[in-house]
């Protein structure tokens, strides 16, 4: 992505400090940023510290450079605005349209995305006062997060927790590819998404698997919360994963386990999106010890493998039973590599029609492509014969464009 300007604003909080990985991060992605923090930010942070990370001065107030105009010259400029945190006292005057120091003042002048990471008490973030001042923003365009269940200030634990930076900024990058707002469009949707490979024990020591490293599943479950959506992740291997804030996560291993923990959630759901890379087969036999390795070749084990339930079409023959009362998408995914038969489309089409769902997301698979790296690309295909190229990008772009066409299948 080419250079772009970044404003970082930082309220007084004591999640001001993760503002200062926030701002390496960015910086460190070939941005230039310019930190602006409030008075009550420099007693958490001091105005050195972001000057360091960003490498441009710091100010609060609007009476500094007053040749330069930066009050009004800064928002000009940007191409995104990320306030992290944003404290209950800085959403309220950002709603009341207040220019009392240098970050509000920006604020009204911005016409760039503006993406706003919420931080304080539960109680204050579930306080009526909030909510409205929420709703205001987002109304008028802005990007409020959802924020991350945990430990808060003190003992106390709950919703309000500022999101690792890493989400803030792969959002704030989001927003920067989309090239507009993010919709808060799944408000009162429950989504059910998978994600991660599978294992299939062998003895208490291997296992079958696959290279799916679970980043596009968790895009989607990320994406998804951050419009609205009420979301559980059912969450295979992840090599390491941060689990999205806002998300109910399930941590399971097995094809076995992944297909129990659709069936317990997906009765309450109203999608059901299958990113998980689920293993076709399983051993047949799992040994109670190591499998040990013989001098012989001819003593060389053999196993043998007995297929697993299809875990996608199980759910579309679960809706059509009458079983999953509140479905009303079934997203799967598909990766295909092209053969003698067929190219990838070809396989892709045969694959939809065959599993029954709604929409199919297909990926051609390879050296360097889809499995185990941060971009993607691929097609849309739809039960009513729509095929849609994705483009290359991010994984959480290609995550927005699934959630654009979710979105509009259930407003169809």
């Amino acid at each position: 992505m080419e250079q772009k300007r970044i404003v970082v604003g930082v309220a007084g909080g004591i999640a001001a400090y993760k503002a200062c990985t926030l701002v390496r991060q960015l910086t460190e992605a070939g941005h230039s940023v310019r930190v602006l923090p409030t008075e009550s930010a420099l007693k958490f942070v001091g105005a050195a510290t972001f000057e360091a990370l960003s490498g441009h001065p710091v100010h609060t107030g609007v009476f500094e450079n007053v040749d330069q105009v930066p009050h009004v010259r800064i928002g000009q400029d940007a191409d995104l605005v990320v306030v992290a945190p944003a404290t209950a006292d800085l959403l309220a005057r950002a709603v009341a349209g207040r220019a009392d120091d240098l970050l509000t003042a920006t604020l009204l002048t911005v016409r760039c995305p503006v993406l706003f990471a919420p931080a304080m008490h539960t109680e204050m973030w579930l306080h009526p006062a909030t909510v409205a001042n929420v709703a205001t923003l987002r109304g008028r365009g802005a990007v409020v997060l959802e924020p991350a269940s945990g430990r808060l200030t003190g003992a106390d634990t709950g919703p309000g927790r500022l999101p690792e930076a890493e989400e803030i900024t792969t959002l704030a990058r989001l927003l920067l590819e989309r090239g507009d707002a993010l919709p808060y469009d799944m408000a009162g949707v429950k989504v059910l998404v998978t994600a991660g490979g599978t294992r299939e024990p062998l003895d208490p020591v291997r296992f079958i698997g696959n290279r799916s490293s679970g980043k596009q599943g968790y895009a989607v479950a990320r994406v998804m919360a951050q419009r609205g959506a009420e979301v559980t992740l059912i969450a295979g291997n992840t090599a390491g994963l941060v689990d999205p804030a806002a998300v109910n996560v399930v941590h399971i291993g097995s094809a076995a386990q992944l297909g129990d923990a659709v069936s317990k959630h997906a009765p309450e759901a109203n999608v059901l999106v299958m990113a998980a890379a689920v293993a076709d087969f399983r051993p047949a036999h799992v040994a109670t010890a190591k499998i040990k390795k013989s001098a012989d070749d001819a003593d060389a084990p053999s196993v043998e493998l007995v297929r697993n339930d299809d875990v996608l079409a199980g759910a579309v023959r679960a809706r059509a039973d009458g079983q999953l009362p509140n479905m009303r998408a079934i997203v799967g995914f598909a990766a295909e590599t092209g053969d003698a038969n067929g190219d990838v489309l070809f396989h892709a089409r045969a694959k939809l029609k065959r599993k029954g769902c709604e929409m199919l997301v297909v990926n051609a698979v390879g050296e360097g492509r889809a499995f185990e790296v941060d971009h993607n690309d691929g097609w849309m295909l739809s039960a009513d014969g729509t095929e849609t190229a994705l483009e290359h990008g991010s994984k959480t772009l290609m995550a927005s464009r699934i959630v654009d066409a979710i979105g509009a299948l259930l407003r169809s």
